[in-house]
């Protein structure tokens, strides 16, 4: 299966379940992703001028209370990490895990089981213009230490209630949502989870 085709199937299958207006916001945003796809066969890849999709991971320590940001080096915002498809990504997990991995420089990431924990659109500088970020959630391993990577300029754990001093609305958003997807009961099933 290629990328594209994983991508699609991903986003076909996406949507949280929960039914309130988050989920109504979430749901117009998986149609525009896959019109876009559907319009702009080459919709994975940067070189995409009418914009592409993206895979991000939001990585939270063993212990669940802390999540690891990156100050990104062109932004320079406290961002998740995650960034561009390659043509070595097999899905979009598999895109999500590199970069959380390359960010971070931590081994042995575990994606959140159940798929994508939020999608997230925003514009970005030239060339660029627009990212379409599958946003996934990755728990790290024990005795994980950080490493900053050349696209950072500081890495930093932050407690939950600390996110929102430093980061975004996107990133507070992507948290709440990565908590959320926590707090379910192990074994319960997730709206729209992975299909693999």
């Amino acid at each position: 299966m290629s990328l594209y085709d994983d991508a699609v199937l991903v986003l076909k299958g996406y949507g949280d379940g929960t039914g309130d207006d988050a989920a109504a916001e979430q749901d117009e945003l998986r149609q525009a992703y896959l019109d876009h796809l559907a319009a702009h066969p080459d919709g994975m890849w940067k070189a995409c001028g009418a914009g592409h999709l993206t895979a991000s991971a939001l990585v939270v320590d063993p212990a669940r209370e802390r999540v690891l940001l990156t100050l990104h080096r062109k932004l320079a915002m406290w961002l998740q990490m995650g960034g561009h498809c390659e043509p070595g990504d097999v899905s979009l997990e598999a895109a999500a895990l590199r970069e959380a991995a390359e960010e971070s420089g931590i081994a042995g990431l575990t994606l959140l089981p159940g798929g994508p924990v939020r999608l997230d659109r925003h514009p970005i500088p030239p060339p660029c213009h627009v990212h379409f970020d599958v946003q996934y959630a990755a728990i790290a391993p024990e005795g994980a230490v950080e490493a900053i990577s050349d696209e950072s300029l500081d890495l930093r754990w932050y407690g939950y209630d600390e996110v929102a001093d430093v980061a975004d609305a996107s990133v507070r958003r992507l948290l709440a949502a990565t908590r959320a997807r926590l707090a379910r009961p192990a074994g319960q099933a997730v709206p729209g989870g992975d299909r693999s």
